[in-house]
């Protein structure tokens, strides 16, 4: 008989952002809809975020797992987040913007049943909670909170990385991509009541290299994962300090792969499931009292 794994109610995944490396999630989800993991909250930054969206239209199982894979590989052909983010960036720089990638992602959305007439009241069976950034008040902004908001308007808000995809000027709110403010939203998942985490991590930080001579990309790079860095250790040791268990598990492929990179999505669906099955059958060799986990949990951060 296979064993089960607990966990307190309600249980929130939450899905960090990191662009093709989302594929790596894909993989972990599967492992856990497979040992029967169901959770209640699905909470998701930037591609976390349209992991998140896409199942909790499609459902939160295998069979919509396997339809999300299946839009994994057509994004991989859709070419999304074009690789010359440098060129776009001068070209948004100087205001000579072509075929803004931001229309065809939107499109994207669209042609997988996430339309603009869908809110999030409209989702029966999870909470849904997509996190961006508003740059003109500096703090996050949790789109699922209200039933009547739209699904579509809180993916593209989530999802708003420069020079890919163009903020949000709304109502006067400038909204960008929730890495921003929370990568890998421990802390949002908390605030909206859940008593337990998995979270799913794609912050690799062999994507950033020292450049031979200084260069803007390279730096930029820097700058990004060191703020990321930082939230993740902030966000870790609050759940700590509210006694919330996070089952903190990152995901990387065998190399390196860019955000861009959608070319290795079958290597990293498989990729996500091999370290995700390992990771389960570490947990179900340990004592499986919570308070337990907790502890350790508290001890590892505190030293």
């Amino acid at each position: 008989m296979q064993k089960k794994l607990s966990f307190r109610r309600p249980l929130a995944i939450a899905l960090g952002g990191g662009g093709a490396r989302g594929a790596l999630q894909v993989g972990a989800l599967r492992a856990f809809f497979e040992y029967g993991v169901q959770p209640d909250i699905l909470i998701g930054t930037s591609i976390g975020a349209v992991n998140a969206a896409y199942l909790a239209l499609h459902g939160v199982n295998l069979e919509g797992l396997r339809a999300l894979e299946q839009a994994w590989f057509e994004a991989a052909e859709a070419n999304l987040l074009p690789a010359n983010y440098l060129w776009l960036t001068v070209q948004v720089l100087f205001e000579r913007i072509g075929r803004r990638t931001d229309h065809r992602m939107r499109d994207f959305f669209v042609a997988h049943g996430l339309t603009p007439d869908l809110t999030f009241g409209d989702l029966r069976n999870i909470r849904l909670f997509l996190v961006a950034a508003d740059l003109n008040a500096g703090k996050p902004v949790i789109y699922g909170s209200h039933p009547h908001q739209s699904v579509l308007e809180g993916l593209q808000a989530s999802t708003a990385l420069p020079p890919w995809v163009h903020p949000l000027d709304q109502e006067g709110r400038y909204l960008i991509d929730g890495g921003v403010v929370s990568n890998l939203p421990i802390e949002p998942a908390y605030h909206q009541g859940a008593k337990e985490v998995i979270a799913l991590d794609l912050l690799d930080a062999r994507t950033v290299t020292a450049p031979a001579t200084p260069s803007f990309g390279p730096f930029l790079a820097k700058l990004i994962h060191t703020v990321e860095q930082r939230q993740l250790d902030l966000e870790l040791q609050l759940a700590s300090a509210h006694q919330l268990p996070v089952w903190h598990i990152r995901l990387q492929g065998h190399k390196p792969v860019p955000i861009w990179d959608f070319s290795q999505t079958a290597k990293l669906i498989e990729r996500g499931y091999q370290l995700t099955q390992a990771e389960i059958q570490k947990r179900l060799e340990q004592p499986s009292l919570p308070w337990l986990r907790w502890l350790r949990e508290r001890i590892r951060l505190t030293f």
